[in-house]
């Protein structure tokens, strides 16, 4: 694993930079997740693993730091992810966002188009308002979170049997949990799914199979944008079905090279 110094927030940033020849895959996890953990099954895969692949802990998750000044606001992240391309060398890349992270990686590409070339979003937020997890987060003060229902929240994981994600929830920062996802349901203007859409780069959104029928599915085939469904799987699709992800990400890219 590599590290890079963030002169502002003060802090190291850590990622995986997995060798390969094709265009760079940039993966980005969801909240309270790690792509340390949760992505290398899908970024090796005979599918992918001629990429080069970076799998990007964002701050406050998994190996990188916790700055307890950081804000953990969207924007934030975005900046702290083209902090770490910028100083890779790396433009035009391939930017995988899951959950939370399809909604930094949709503020990323919008702040800097120069930097992607094909915006993947796996179930990505794009309405403001809490959802399944960050729901169970916002309900207390950040301060009642950090004391308290943090490690609650890691018991009811467990018990739900959700291990691979218990794991990665306790290995998370409190405040980073709380203010990321205060942060992630806030109101936008314009909203995370209005910016999608008037993206320019190539825009691609992945479903789970066991999250349809989902309304949304239609609205963005309307929106022109490309919809793809990883079969066997729900929300957590890197880790419900590693290889039917990886298949459909390099389906995806592949249509696109030739478009």
């Amino acid at each position: 694993m590599k590290t890079l110094h963030l002169r502002k927030p003060d802090a190291h940033l850590h990622y995986h930079d997995l060798p390969g020849t094709a265009p760079a895959l940039i993966m980005l996890h969801g909240l309270g997740s790690a792509s340390s953990s949760w992505y290398p099954q899908a970024a090796r895969h005979p599918h992918l693993r001629h990429h080069q692949c970076v799998l990007v802990d964002l701050l406050g998750f998994g190996f990188s730091d916790r700055p307890q000044a950081y804000t953990y606001s969207m924007e934030s992240q975005a900046e702290s992810v083209a902090a770490l391309l910028d100083h890779l060398a790396l433009s035009r890349t391939i930017l995988i966002g899951h959950s939370m992270a399809g909604a930094i990686a949709i503020l990323l590409a919008e702040a800097r188009p120069d930097l992607v070339s094909h915006l993947v979003v796996a179930e990505g937020n794009l309405d403001s308002g809490p959802g399944f997890i960050s729901s169970r987060i916002v309900s207390v003060s950040e301060d009642d979170f950090a004391d308290r229902k943090h490690a609650v929240f890691v018991q009811q994981m467990h018990a739900a049997g959700y291990h691979d994600y218990a794991g990665s929830l306790r290995a998370s920062d409190s405040r980073a949990l709380h203010r990321s996802a205060v942060s992630l349901v806030a109101p936008r203007s314009p909203s995370y799914r209005d910016r999608l859409y008037q993206l320019k780069t190539a825009r691609t959104f992945l479903f789970g199979e066991r999250t349809l029928p989902h309304p949304d599915e239609r609205a963005l085939r309307d929106a022109g944008i490309d919809v793809r469904v990883v079969p066997a799987a729900g929300h957590d699709m890197m880790a419900d079905n590693a290889d039917g992800f990886a298949a459909v990400v390099a389906a995806s890219i592949a249509e696109r090279a030739v478009s």
